[in-house]
């Protein structure tokens, strides 16, 4: 295996129950296009979020999450499994660059592009850095206490987006607590992959309870299908060139420390679920989703990431293979150049985003809380509990700094602010707790 770039994937018979199917292995064609298949129904739900939220191309997004998968693929030379998505730590930021109303495309969408080509530089740099030295440096930078909260910030961040998304009208906002309720109810009573889908089904289920109540009870706005029937089945992806503003840029360009934490713990989690040692293609992870990111940049994506949506399923399948991932790829490439599929995604209705976006967030905070609990975090040490508040605070109350022409929003704030605190403060010596 570690003679070849590309390993050579071993044939199974089946995926009997119990069995792992690792990365250098592959079950039989139909049952590879079948796990494909489910690998894209669970990264569509955010995939699709992330770029509606920001004025993006969701269709077009779907388009590049299949490039820049296969560009991962290939940059990791096929050893570690992943499928890279519209990344959501890119969001506030590019609300706030974009001046994005919430409604329809993004005006303004090239400053946001040219911000997330940076950001893509960036990130491949701490990947080649990485490939070089090692990730010693990156876990004493990033320890648990301080990736929790960096990513429990980026929900926190995006909450008052989602309130005020639906706070238009009551009717509005009874129909995303209607949405919350549908997204709850899949994630507590479904069962099986039902439940594993609960974004997807939940938002189904709220769109089609919408439908009844504005196109066919005359309450509210109705959804309006023309676009759908308008559309053709197939056509080319929608370009946008990116706009070089070294603000924006600037701007964006640390989300790439995000990405840095969300990769390196994904690719943790697949080397304990797999038995494999990864940590070895760990540089070279950086540089392809960093290299993805460039991309889905130029043509006008947003920017992507490694998905826990897909761990999640490869969890409960116990199926590894990365040839899965290609498989994924392949299909998200087609939906991408069926201009009609991208008309149905446009029909969805601004509470039901609204209600899903409220869920979606909540649960990216909690997910900050839960690296706390699985690494055991001791909250006694005032120095776990000073970096993690502070961390919190300027990132949900989008605490900015600005020194002559640059300037940090909220999550960047908070992002370096934890990394900064942690490191002045892990040099003292354990102190009894403040509270």
């Amino acid at each position: 295996m570690a003679n070849t770039y590309f390993p050579r994937w071993r044939a199974q018979p089946n995926a009997a129950a119990g069995r792992i199917v690792g990365p250098d292995e592959r079950l039989p064609w139909p049952q590879m296009v079948a796990m494909g298949i489910q690998h894209v129904v669970a990264m569509f739900g955010s995939t699709v979020l992330a770029p509606l939220l920001m004025g993006f191309d969701p269709n077009l997004c779907i388009f590049m999450s299949g490039i820049g998968t296969l560009l991962f693929f290939v940059m990791v030379g096929g050893r570690v499994p992943s499928y890279l998505g519209s990344s959501f730590a890119f969001i506030g930021l590019v609300i706030a660059i974009t001046g994005y109303a919430g409604h329809g495309p993004n005006a303004n969408i090239g400053l946001a592009l040219g911000g997330i080509i940076a950001c893509g530089v960036v990130y491949a740099i701490i990947g080649a850095i990485v490939s070089a030295i090692g990730t010693t440096w990156i876990e004493t930078l990033l320890p648990p206490v301080v990736t929790g909260a960096i990513v429990a910030v980026i929900g926190l961040n995006l909450a008052p987006i989602a309130v005020h998304g639906v706070s238009g009208s009551a009717f509005e906002s009874w129909m995303a607590l209607v949405t919350v309720l549908c997204v709850g109810g899949v994630a507590v009573f479904a069962r099986g992959m039902l439940q594993r889908l609960l974004i997807l089904v939940g938002l189904l289920i709220a769109y089609a309870i919408y439908a009844v109540v504005t196109n066919g009870l005359g309450f509210g706005k109705p959804i309006d299908f023309s676009i759908v029937a308008q559309a053709a089945w197939f056509g080319m992806p929608h370009f946008t060139a990116p706009v070089f503003n070294a603000q924006a840029m600037t701007l964006l360009a640390p989300v790439a420390v995000i990405l840095v934490a969300e990769n390196l713990g994904h690719i943790k989690a697949v080397s304990a679920m797999t038995g494999h040692n990864l940590d070895r293609y760990v540089g070279r992870a950086f540089i392809g989703d960093g290299l993805a990111t460039v991309v889905s940049g130029f043509a006008g994506g947003t920017g992507v990431t490694t998905y826990a949506e897909n761990i999640g399923v490869m969890a409960v399948t116990k199926i590894y293979s990365t040839l899965v991932f290609v498989v994924a790829a392949v299909i998200a490439l087609i939906l991408g150049f069926s201009p009609k599929f991208g008309a149905v995604i446009q029909t969805i209705p601004g509470p039901v985003l609204g209600g899903v976006s409220i869920v979606v967030f909540g649960l990216i905070a909690v997910t900050g809380a839960r690296i706390w609990v699985v690494n055991k975090v001791d909250f006694s040490d005032n120095r776990n509990l000073i970096v993690a508040a502070v961390t919190l605070v300027l990132g949900a109350g989008d605490f900015s700094l600005k020194l002559g022409g640059f300037a940090l929003g909220g999550i960047g704030t908070a992002t370096f602010g934890a990394i900064v605190l942690y490191a002045l403060l892990r040099r003292k010596p354990a102190q009894d707790s403040v509270v």
